[in-house]
């Protein structure tokens, strides 16, 4: 990382940040603190693995915000399909007495997923900065 917050590959130079939004099924309060706790580890070690980072992690009963730093080379559908599917996994075989409690088949999250793209300059001035371009002669 270069001391202007962007990172390199070996042809290209990014900063992708997106705003990951879990919601468990059927919006049941089933996270408890120890469970949140182990999610934060569980998706800082898998995003490690995409060559990626867990900037911020946080979370209420039944859902979680996820800030992420991705690398260029992870397809996001990817990479939220794995997230899901091994934190449901993990947290099935770590809390599978709390778990019982809420399902009986082994589910966590919902299907669906918020995934927003964060940071860098507001739209407004990036569509201003390519509307002033230098005409091609």
């Amino acid at each position: 990382m270069n001391n202007q917050g962007l990172n390199t590959l070996h042809h290209c130079i990014y900063d992708l940040k997106c705003h990951l939004v879990l919601v468990t099924k059927y919006r049941r309060k089933c996270i408890n603190k120890e469970i949140l706790e182990r999610l934060e580890q569980h998706f800082n070690r898998l995003l490690e693995t995409w060559d990626c980072c867990l900037l911020e992690f946080n979370g209420e009963a039944e859902h979680v915000h996820i800030l992420m730093a991705l690398n260029p080379k992870a397809q996001p559908s990817k990479l939220v399909g794995n997230l899901k599917t091994v934190s449901s996994r993990l947290i099935h075989k770590e809390f599978a007495e709390h778990i019982q409690k809420y399902y009986s088949k082994p589910i966590f999250w919902s299907r669906t997923y918020c995934l927003l793209t964060v940071g860098g300059a507001p739209l407004a001035v990036l569509k201003q900065y390519i509307e002033n371009q230098a005409e091609v002669e």
